[in-house]
């Protein structure tokens, strides 16, 4: 984003306060080491030299007092009713101080509680009409792979024709979310549908190519194909991923595998599930009575 003056947040940043230029490289630095988004870095250092440019000073300068004052007419600010700058803001800092090892200030910032959202899940039947309403078979192959595997977006315009193990059955994710590789399941209808559609598509490097070139699918062009059903639910390309998760759920695969299959860092994120699947209740018993197969259990 720039201003009149031709400079970007960033650059007007540096000008006003020389010293944020070695901040900047710093984190740049940090980021590439630990393996992290660029995208999230640049959302973080612009926050932080909205802040610079507002103060003149590196944060580490500011009393903790102004710093509150500043939050709060953020929280405050009626151009944003759901406290969107505010959160953002304080995500920033405290990006900042923790790679920068001041741990005790990102401490000290206000504590952000987050509403957990249950995620949209698609029944079967809606699944069976979601994939069955586009016309093309690249279309419909590429929704039902999503499902089938509990693939993100990425990672499914990042697959090449190379990454489905036909014989093995089994798809190989290259450099996940978590910056690590994982082997998917190939469902056996799966292999069906992609053996159909590369002898009728011939697609080159990539499993998903655009029309117009070799290069990779867009998850943009992803999205558009939940456009062409009568689906009115809120639902997004993820929401094939949340009903993949849930139903395997429903089906008897336990927690910690799925945690695995899902690739998360944290089992508590997997965790979100047991809160929308429908798993069979079993009655509390001892196992006792399980390990001499006592008729009254």
């Amino acid at each position: 984003m720039r201003k009149k003056s031709g400079l970007t947040i960033v650059e007007q940043a540096i000008v006003l306060v020389p010293e944020f230029e070695k901040v900047v490289h710093k984190l740049e630095q940090q980021v590439t080491l630990r393996g992290q988004s660029k995208s999230t870095l640049n959302n973080y250092i612009r926050r932080i030299a909205l802040f610079v440019v507002h103060f003149g000073k590196l944060p580490e300068q500011i009393d903790p007092e102004e710093i509150n004052e500043y939050l709060a007419a953020l929280a405050r600010d009626p151009k944003s009713p759901s406290r969107s700058r505010f959160k953002q803001m304080v995500y920033g800092l405290r990006y900042y101080y923790r790679l920068l090892g001041m741990n005790k200030n990102a401490i000290a910032l206000p504590s952000l509680k987050k509403k957990m959202k249950l995620p949209a899940i698609l029944n079967q039947q809606k699944l069976k009409e979601l994939f069955a309403a586009p016309t093309l078979l690249k279309q419909r192959v590429v929704l039902s792979l999503i499902y089938s595997a509990g693939l993100r977006g990425q990672e499914v315009i990042n697959l090449k024709i190379s990454d489905i193990d036909f014989e093995c059955k089994q798809i190989h994710i290259r450099q996940s979310k978590y910056k690590k590789d994982l082997i998917g399941p190939l469902a056996q209808s799966m292999t069906i549908g992609l053996k159909k559609y590369l002898k009728a598509e011939h697609p080159h490097v990539w499993l998903f190519n655009r029309k117009e070139s070799d290069g990779r699918h867009s998850v943009r062009g992803l999205r558009d194909n939940l456009k062409k059903t009568s689906i009115t639910k809120n639902v997004n390309l993820h929401s094939l991923r949340h009903s993949y998760d849930t139903h395997l759920l429903e089906q008897g695969v336990n927690i910690v595998t799925l945690k695995e299959l899902l690739g998360h860092a944290d089992i508590t994120t997997t965790m979100i599930y047991l809160h929308i699947a429908q798993c069979q209740v079993v009655k509390a018993h001892s196992p006792l009575d399980t390990l001499y197969n006592y008729p009254g259990k």
